[in-house]
């Protein structure tokens, strides 16, 4: 191993078996090899690393010689996918980049002997550290002491890397986000003057590094992004929620501060964290003011369901969330309208749907608890009765849609009503009555109603 790397012996890391058999082969027919970037990071931090990369001196078709199965990740910028028992190790050789035009990807690439030189080419100092088990740690660049002193600092230069790649100012504030540290001076204010260069990034990549930061234990991160004016081109519509006050005794901070506390408040879960972060994004263009001074957000669920969807659209989410998200983001208001009865809350099982119902549980809790104390004190009570009864619906099996009518439509039919719409407003009818009363969901009930509806429609 080459002496200059200035390896430190002291710091062990424990590397899955399939990456010491690939770099004991590797090593084994002359070459460096070691474990780098994200997978060093994580294991010196504690935390699970989601896969293992290995940067070698070996060129890409040296290392397909080398073994038995791999894939050919992109050969032109050095990377061989090595499959060890059914799962991938991606291999790529020492490299320096050349110019960046797209701010993104390099317009070419030159293989190096030298790991440092591959190493400068990296992000952050703490993705540019290498591990090898027989040699110990290279941390040329000083991850180790960043780690230390919990800070994202690019690596030389930060005008430099994010003019490489734009990409990496939104994932400075994702990592930031993701492990709770704080950005260099240096790298934020590069960030904050690079931060228009994002628009040359495809929304694919954007929404990948805002789902990680929005699902992170630190989403709050998001207020960090609108001050370095990264959401202004990724999500320009957060900066007009950060520009929305809202004068009104039930509320203490601005539309985009409220959207930060429920983010915070709500599991980090796929749909509901992309439902706090869109629920009120309708209120910008909702708000008024009355005379008295107190700012009102009339229908803004629903005009935030097509804005929220606008949105996602256009970050190139998948349908499903979509639907959920504005489903979500259509009904979370609607707390205000069920009543304390278990008929009201059993109906707005119907309305909602009880695939999202928990869901809907969840989001108006946390936006409650993210709104003033006389908001809490005056919300809390409802918020309980409601979930309590919901319990208790599903709990009994009460119906609550027509799928759990002790009736079919092919009952119906065989009843005498004639095949066609009106076996679904005879269904209809029926949970109306059900809704109202879940006792009457036996067979025998709902036949003797047909009957006597059937009756009236001749």
């Amino acid at each position: 191993m080459n002496n200059e790397y200035n390896l430190n012996k002291n710091i062990k890391i424990n590397v899955p078996d399939a990456v010491r058999i690939i770099i004991k082969i590797l090593e084994s027919n002359g070459y460096e090899a070691y474990a780098v970037g994200g997978c060093v990071r994580d294991t010196i931090l504690g935390r699970k690393p989601q896969d293992w990369d290995i940067t070698t001196s070996a060129l890409p078709l040296q290392v397909k010689e080398l073994f038995h199965k791999t894939i050919d990740t992109g050969l032109q910028h050095g990377t061989v996918t090595v499959m060890i028992k059914g799962v991938g190790y991606e291999v790529t050789t020492y490299r320096i980049d050349g110019e960046y035009t797209d701010s993104r990807h390099p317009d070419s690439v030159e293989f190096t002997s030298n790991l440092i030189e591959d190493l400068k080419r990296r992000d952050f100092t703490i993705n540019a550290m290498a591990y090898n088990p027989n040699c110990g740690l290279v941390d040329a660049f000083e991850g180790i002491e960043d780690i230390k002193k919990c800070v994202i600092k690019c690596v030389g230069d930060g005008r430099e890397r994010f003019t490489e790649d734009a990409l990496r100012i939104l994932r400075a504030v994702r990592f930031s986000a993701q492990l709770g540290f704080e950005i260099e001076e240096k790298t934020a204010a590069a960030a904050k003057e690079l931060a228009p260069t994002l628009v040359n990034i495809s929304q694919e990549r954007i929404c990948a590094e805002l789902e990680k930061l929005i699902k992170s234990d630190h989403p709050q991160m998001l207020e960090t992004a609108y001050n370095l004016g990264i959401t202004k081109w990724i999500l320009p519509e957060f900066d007009k929620m950060m520009e929305c006050e809202q004068n009104t005794k039930y509320h203490m901070y601005n539309v985009g501060i409220h959207t930060i506390k429920v983010m915070q408040k709500v599991r980090p879960e796929h749909y509901i964290r992309w439902a706090a972060l869109l629920h009120d994004i309708g209120k910008p263009d909702s708000k008024t003011t009355d005379k008295e001074g107190s700012d009102h957000f009339y229908n803004h669920g629903r005009n935030g369901k097509e804005l929220a969807r606008s949105v996602m659209r256009r970050l190139r989410l998948d349908n499903r969330t979509i639907g959920i998200v504005t489903r979500l983001v259509e009904c979370h208001d609607l707390i205000i309208d069920i009543k304390e009865t278990e008929v009201s809350v059993r109906r707005s099982i119907h309305d909602i749907g009880n695939d999202i119902y928990p869901m809907f549980l969840e989001l108006i809790q946390a936006d409650s608890d993210g709104k003033s104390q006389l908001a809490i004190e005056h919300n809390q009570g409802h918020i309980d009765y409601v979930r309590d009864t919901y319990n208790r619906i599903i709990e009994r099996g009460d119906c609550y849609c027509t799928k759990m009518l002790a009736l079919a439509g092919r009952d119906v039919i065989r009843l005498g009503v004639e095949p066609g719409p009106g076996v679904g407003d005879v269904l209809d009818e029926l949970l109306e009555m059900v809704l109202d009363n879940p006792k009457l969901n036996t067979k025998e009930q709902l036949e003797e109603i047909v009957i006597r509806i059937k009756n009236k429609m001749k």
